[in-house]
């Protein structure tokens, strides 16, 4: 499963230095000035996970593959960028093209750093929101006028839908936050809004919040759950080897780096978890939906393991662990056969039995 998030500010929020730390390396251009970044950077990066080398080692195997997730970094909006202020338009049609937004916000005071437009979190949030609620306003106002005249379009539900998206927005209301009927969230999606995308907001803080970053609480309305980073000690601590990072994490009296929760977030916001498959050749970490059935996780394999699906071994990684593996695992009665009604659960090890 591709999972591309967009990463989004105003100029100068510290985007790109997170990005950056995101991949371990210097890929973004982080100087200090606005629209440094004009065609969007994009970057994989592999999901943290400390069951997989724990995996490794009871199968013995040496090739461990994680779970990865896709980065853009989009050069920074400005107010009127749904107007083509800055770079606008390019900008809002590189968002389109992501599974979700991460919203990055300047918590930290720096002197020395330019900065366009508002000078706080809410501030910085609420320009971006606006920019991408006029954008859509548009679609739907095209929408609108162009069916107006038809007599059989006017009463469709999706004419009547456009009508309550245009209510809502008009109010500053994010489609993604209203509440509609599984038909309306069917006929959404034929819109391609900006604003019905799933997001996640990330405080990039000084230094010295770092220190007590757990007890953080950064109030945006109508959002909870801020993620806070700083972006330049995420990037320092990419640099360094696993080690290094523990010890310094420790340090700073953290038990997790920013990054370990702008990923967890960004798996949080869409509904996502993991599930594994362990052998000699490899132990590898898969991407699906949360609810997704066994025959749904086996397509994320190959999409010809969902039409041949006969069931699925399954594990928990506890008992696989517990049991040491697999045959310990089935010797303890550890070991379910599930059909094609079995939801996937967190952390399910398994091997699909395919007929091909």
């Amino acid at each position: 499963m591709k999972l591309s998030i967009g990463i989004v500010g105003l100029p100068n929020v510290g985007k790109s230095t997170l990005f950056n730390a995101l991949l371990g390396k210097r890929v973004a251009d982080a100087s200090n000035y606005p629209f440094c970044t004009i065609d969007p950077n994009v970057g994989v990066v592999e999901v943290p996970d400390e069951k997989l080398p724990v995996l490794a080692e009871i199968v013995k195997t040496d090739k461990i593959v994680p779970a990865i997730v896709e980065f853009v970094d989009i050069a920074g909006l400005v107010k009127g960028a749904s107007q083509g202020e800055g770079l606008g338009n390019k900008f809002l049609t590189n968002i389109r093209d992501c599974d979700a937004i991460c919203h990055v916000v300047r918590a930290f005071s720096d002197a020395n750093i330019i900065k366009e437009g508002s000078v706080d979190p809410q501030g910085d949030f609420e320009v971006i929101c606006a920019e991408l609620i006029i954008k859509d306003l548009e679609t739907i106002d095209k929408y609108i006028d162009t069916n107006k005249n038809n007599a059989k379009e006017k009463i469709s539900k999706k004419f009547i839908l456009a009508q309550k998206l245009k209510t809502e927005l008009e109010k500053g209301i994010l489609a993604v936050n209203l509440k509609l009927d599984d038909e309306e969230k069917e006929l959404l999606k034929e819109f391609f809004l900006l604003t019905a995308k799933p997001y996640f907001i990330v405080a990039n803080v000084d230094e010295n919040t770092y220190q007590n970053i757990e007890n953080f609480n950064l109030k945006i309305e109508n959002y909870e759950s801020v993620v806070p980073v700083c972006a330049q000690i995420e990037f320092d601590l990419s640099e360094l080897n696993p080690e290094e990072r523990k010890s310094y994490l420790q340090e700073l009296g953290v038990s997790q780096s920013g990054l370990e929760r702008v990923i967890q977030k960004a798996y949080d916001t869409l509904g996502l978890q993991s599930y594994y498959t362990a052998g000699v050749k490899e132990v590898r970490a898969w991407t699906i939906k949360k609810g997704d059935t066994a025959p749904k996780a086996a397509a994320a394999i190959h999409t010809d393991f969902e039409k041949g699906f006969i069931m699925a071994e399954v594990v928990s990684y506890q008992d696989f662990v517990t049991c040491n593996g697999p045959l310990g695992a089935k010797d303890a009665g550890k070991l379910r056969h599930e059909g094609r009604d079995y939801i996937m659960r967190p952390d399910d090890v398994v091997e699909f039995r395919i007929n091909v």
